[in-house]
């Protein structure tokens, strides 16, 4: 895996569904001065098109094929159960020299290849939650025929709403789903218990949660900002020996908070790869 950040020229992106994912993608690009007449939304669902014009001044409209046409690159972001049905007509148009990049879950590159039925430049993204904040972590793939022009181009792109890693291979797709697509499930999920526990302690909801999101808030900034020293050593700065923090990490240990977290992820993997046979 690796990262990068290259800057590209400006191509005409059409986004093939008005998702909040593409709506992340597009207010980012837009913030960080894409011209927005570069950009086109294509939805079955007005609403959301009238909002996105509205809000940054792009293109938009209802038919896929014209978007496909006019555009330089696009980005499927359809529900994956959707994809075969949106790429069917879709084939029909040539697609010589235009990217496209899918931030759809489960929808391989083999895949979106037989759905549009011809040879074409493709970049498979995984996107997390966070990505609607502007901090989101991307996991992209390309198939080794796709230039390095183009996998700039969709590295740009994806980090238009946070950090982005690429993949050597597309199965550690499935290792991004368990360690970031995932895992804001897993942190909400923790704190969700601590709000709990700490309301049985007589603590007010309100408190708890302000307590818990803050001290997740300053801890991941700690992390980001100590590069030099590992979790462990994070962890360990906290910890003094026979204190409270202590006593509460061999409860956690004695529990196997360790094992449980890997038995989750092996399960997340699991479940990405059956769900990618489904597409």
């Amino acid at each position: 895996m690796q990262s990068t950040q290259t800057a590209q020229p400006h191509r005409r992106i059409a986004f093939i569904g008005a998702g909040n994912m593409a709506r992340s993608i597009i207010s980012g690009l837009v913030n960080n001065g894409y011209p927005a007449d570069a950009i086109l939304a294509a939805n079955p669902s007005q609403p959301k098109l009238d909002r996105l014009a509205k809000e940054f001044h792009i293109h938009t409209g209802n038919d896929n094929l014209a978007a496909c046409d006019w555009a330089e690159v696009i980005v499927l972001g359809v529900k994956p159960q959707l994809m075969a049905q949106v790429c069917a007509p879709i084939a029909g148009i040539n697609l010589g020299g235009k990217l496209v990049i899918s931030i759809a879950a489960g929808v391989t590159c083999d895949s979106l290849a037989n759905y549009l039925a011809q040879p074409v430049a493709l970049v498979r993204t995984m996107p997390n939650t966070p990505s609607l904040l502007g901090l989101g972590m991307t996991g992209l793939y390309a198939p080794p025929e796709v230039s390095q022009e183009d996998r700039n181009f969709a590295g740009q792109l994806m980090q238009a709403v946070g950090e982005i890693i690429w993949l050597d291979r597309e199965a550690q797709i499935d290792q991004v789903i368990a360690c970031a697509g995932s895992s804001p499930a897993y942190f909400f999920l923790f704190m969700e218990a601590m709000q709990q526990a700490a309301e049985k302690m007589g603590v007010t909801a309100e408190d708890a949660r302000a307590m818990i999101q803050q001290a997740a808030v300053g801890s991941a900034a700690m992390v980001k900002q100590n590069p030099e020293l590992s979790l462990e050593q994070l962890r360990l700065q906290v910890t003094s020996k026979g204190g409270a923090t202590a006593k509460a990490i061999e409860a956690f240990e004695h529990h196997g908070l360790r094992d449980s977290v890997a038995d989750a992820m092996d399960a997340a993997v699991l479940r990405a790869q059956e769900m990618a046979k489904l597409f």
